[in-house]
């Protein structure tokens, strides 16, 4: 039997494999297709799912395939004007790298392979299906059929992760339904291959607010680029994708001889989230339990967040540590979180594709005025969960700073628990706490780091608790606070703060 079933192997999928072959759990990945879809996808992450590679191992690997983006995203009208700039970032963010990287979807996805392969106790089973699900009380049994020979078995395993996307089995089995938010288009979505007589283009990415025919413009990795241009009413689908028509479309800035067509595709944007990521031994992540709009570019992202959320608490509760109730504060935190991303995709979406001319001059009148809404990335806190307290920056991660010895913070507190603080407080708790520290494996940084010191005097914190997906369980002012936070921790009398 093995301890996690993760069905799909797109990049939540190996994600979660990683980080739970890190943890030394037995995993089965069970993925229908053969091999890594070849053609372009998702082209976009941020700061924190860098540092989620790094938490593997993987972040030198993942650079070497992906770009920093340090010039955000510029929103431009029909005449040419910039009606304003989001996102333009630093070389070096809150999470210790740029705060927004450009990638080739399967260049990624090999990475994310290889790294899972680091660990002989993760089985990846491809052109495996899976055609059923039954549940016992304390395993579920898993149908799967062997795409290449015919044969059919049954596996077990202790839990099973849906990472199979939007036409999810786990999602089916579960009878979670999908609330819509309220966002429903369709996009084509053009990705080509520069050649080196190619006109010079924007090296950021441009959204072009142009009512008659809206588009994104984005540079994603050497000579990748990127068209998603917005189907009006009359287009023919059919017609659009022919290279033909492809090449109109964005004659202003290219002609067919300055680059060749990778593929041209038509998608449906969607805002949706499910009603329900678990039940008993199923759960859902990624595109299984949430569709975002692609103007955040935070679909993939999103995804990551789940399974560096969901694999902490899996471990603590196959190891013993942590009650299944911990497997409840998954949706409760995660839903709010992701709901407040696609909210302000949807926002996003609202100024891009503004298709009335009237409606279009008055959406640029009011930026020229001054732009009346802040359209800034977000940082919400989790929903309700294993936390202490109920307002930020509790629930939000805490940055990582290089420190004195030229380490970024995360090499050295590791994968799990942590409290850094000032000595006076960190030294200052009671033994009951001392022993739930060593009970749970907790870092502990009694510091004079000076990034760390300046972080906690503004936060009006004498020290604070790290849970491993680096998000702040809790503040304390004083050690008998910081008794009250580690009272938090989950261990196997949990219950949900």
């Amino acid at each position: 039997m093995f301890d996690i079933a993760i069905i799909g192997y797109g990049p939540a999928g190996a994600t979660l494999a990683n980080l739970l072959g890190q943890a030394g759990l037995s995993v089965l990945v069970l993925e229908k297709e053969a091999g890594i879809y070849p053609l372009p996808r998702a082209i976009h992450f941020d700061g924190e799912v860098m540092r989620i590679f790094q938490s593997m191992g993987l972040r030198k690997a993942v650079e070497a395939i992906s770009r920093p983006g340090l010039k955000g995203m510029h929103f431009v009208n029909a005449e040419g004007e910039t009606l304003m700039i989001r996102g333009g970032t630093a070389a070096e963010g809150p999470h210790g790298c740029a705060s927004n990287h450009y990638f080739h979807q399967p260049e990624l996805e090999q990475v994310l392979r290889e790294g899972a392969a680091r660990f002989a106790h993760v089985q990846v089973r491809l052109r495996h299906e899976v055609t059923q699900i039954t549940e016992t009380a304390d395993h579920a049994i898993l149908a799967v059929t062997d795409l290449q020979g015919g044969s059919t078995e049954e596996v077990q395993a202790r839990y099973v992760v849906g990472c199979d996307g939007a036409r999810s089995l786990v999602r089916k089995v579960l009878g979670s339904p999908m609330t819509d938010l309220g966002l429903r288009q369709s996009w084509l979505v053009f990705d080509v291959i520069l050649k080196d007589n190619a006109p010079a283009l924007p090296d950021h990415t441009v959204q072009f607010c142009d009512p008659a025919r809206p588009m994104t413009w984005c540079n994603v990795t050497g000579r990748r680029r990127r068209w998603e241009i917005m189907l009006m009413p009359g287009d023919d689908p059919a017609r659009l994708v022919q290279p033909e028509t492809l090449w109109q479309l964005v004659s202003r800035w290219m002609k067919p001889e300055h680059a060749d067509i990778e593929r041209a595709a038509i998608y449906t944007f969607h805002s949706l989230i499910a009603e329900g990521w678990r039940k008993d031994r199923l759960m859902l992540a990624g595109d299984s339990a949430h569709q975002t709009p692609p103007f955040l570019g935070q679909g993939m992202c999103a995804a990551l967040r789940d399974v560096s959320n969901l694999a902490w608490k899996l471990e603590a509760v196959l190891r013993g540590r942590a009650s299944e109730a911990l497997l409840d504060t998954y949706e409760s935190e995660r839903s709010p979180h992701v709901h407040a991303f696609i909210e302000l995709a949807v926002r996003l979406g609202d100024i891009i594709q503004a298709t009335d001319p009237d409606k279009a001059r008055e959406r640029d009148a009011k930026f020229k005025a001054g732009a009346p809404e802040i359209f800034e990335f977000p940082s919400p806190r989790l929903g309700p969960g294993i936390l202490h307290g109920d307002t930020a920056p509790v629930g939000q991660p805490f940055p990582q700073p290089v420190l004195g010895d030229g380490q970024l913070l995360d090499a050295h507190i590791g994968n799990r628990f942590a409290v850094i603080g000032q000595p006076a407080v960190v030294h200052g708790m009671s033994d009951a706490t001392r022993k739930r520290w060593q009970q749970n494996d907790v870092a502990v940084m009694a510091t004079d780091e000076p990034a760390l010191l300046e972080w906690l005097q503004r936060h009006g914190a004498g020290a604070i608790m790290l849970r491993p997906d680096r998000y702040i369980l809790g503040l304390a002012r004083k050690p008998g606070e910081l008794d009250t936070v580690t009272a938090c921790l989950p261990v196997a009398d949990l219950q949900p703060h």
